[in-house]
Order: structure tokens, then sequence, then C-alpha cells
């Protein structure tokens, strides 16, 4: 079963805490990078899976070195996951639940997470739209996988929206069918 909650005021206060520990991390490794709230929860108002999603966004050069950063804090690099242009990780305890990526500055995988971010925090009826699919969703699915299906039509509306051309939000789409936990798409 998939569990979505109503929008929480404190997840805003629990990236905060991920943030400084991740820029700490990296700062230490001499890593330049910017973090980002991504994901439902980074959405106010929106209904979500109860785990914050964070980008580490690096230079394509940099992210052996990020990823190198987060194992000292205790991450467990799973690679790309299918995914070009982000490494996801097996989170430790302390930071749970959270999923955190390394991302490449100007990767597809970026744009996707920004994009349905940005989008769903500036139109209120795609917000709506998004939170309603969800928890009929969550209410009917059978995994994660078919979580992620039923919610397909409505992230490609928004990826639309967002300006991401056919062959992007086809490639989106075909890097997130069948792999569990790969999308910040809460």
């Amino acid at each position: 079963m998939v569990e979505v909650v109503e929008y929480r005021a404190e997840w805003p206060r629990r990236f905060e805490v991920l943030r400084k520990a991740y820029d700490d991390a990296l700062r230490a490794a001499g890593v330049s990078h910017r973090i980002e709230h991504v994901g439902s929860t980074a959405v106010p108002g929106l209904a979500a899976k109860p785990v914050i999603d964070v980008d580490v966004i690096v230079t394509a050069a940099e992210v052996p070195a990020a990823v190198a950063a987060l194992e000292t804090i205790g991450f467990e690099p799973r690679g790309d996951l299918g995914i070009p242009g982000r490494q996801a990780f097996r989170t430790p305890n302390r930071f749970a639940p959270s999923n955190t990526y390394v991302v490449s500055e100007g990767s597809l995988a970026l744009r996707n997470h920004l994009a349905v971010r940005d989008v769903l925090r500036a139109d209120g009826v795609l917000r709506e739209d998004y939170a309603s699919v969800k928890r009929q969703a969550a209410a009917a699915a059978t995994d994660i996988d078919d979580y992620l299906e039923q919610k397909s039509e409505v992230l490609g509306r928004i990826l639309r929206a967002a300006g991401l051309t056919d062959d992007e939000r086809a490639s989106i789409a075909a890097d997130t069918r069948g792999i569990t936990g790969r999308g910040a798409h809460g």
C-alpha cells in the first residue's frame, strides 16, 4: 500500500535539516553544488507520500566527488537505476524518510524534478488535479508501480505545461516504468 497524506507544514523544515547536513559534507569535500527540495513535499498544500525528495545538483564532472561526500555521512550509492544523469542512494536511518539524488546540472532528470515542482507551485488547478489522482491511486494501487502508472497521465499534463517536449516526456515515462522509487513525484 502507498501512503499519501495531506500537506504537512514541517516538510520544509525537515528539508532544511537535510540540506544543512548534505551541504556540510559536500563543502568539506570541496564539491561545488546546490541543493533543491523537489517532489510533492516541496509544493505547499499538495498531498504527498511523507518522504522528502532532495536533489544535490553538480556538474557531470563532480558527480563522483558528490557521491563520495554523501557516502561519508552514511549514504549507500545505488547507481543511476536506469535514469541517466541521476545517482540514487539507500538512505541512512538518521535521514529517513527521504530520497536523495545527485543529479547532473542540465540533465533531463533534474529538469523533470524542477518542472513538476515549479508547475505545481504555480498552477492551483493542476495541483488539485494531481492531489486528487494521487489520493485515488494510493487507495487503489496494488503496489508502487501501479501507483506510478495511475499518475502517469496527469504527470504528462504537468510536464507538458512545463514546456518539456514530446520526446522528453516520452523518455521520462519510459525511464519510470516498472522500477520502484525512481522519480521524485511523491
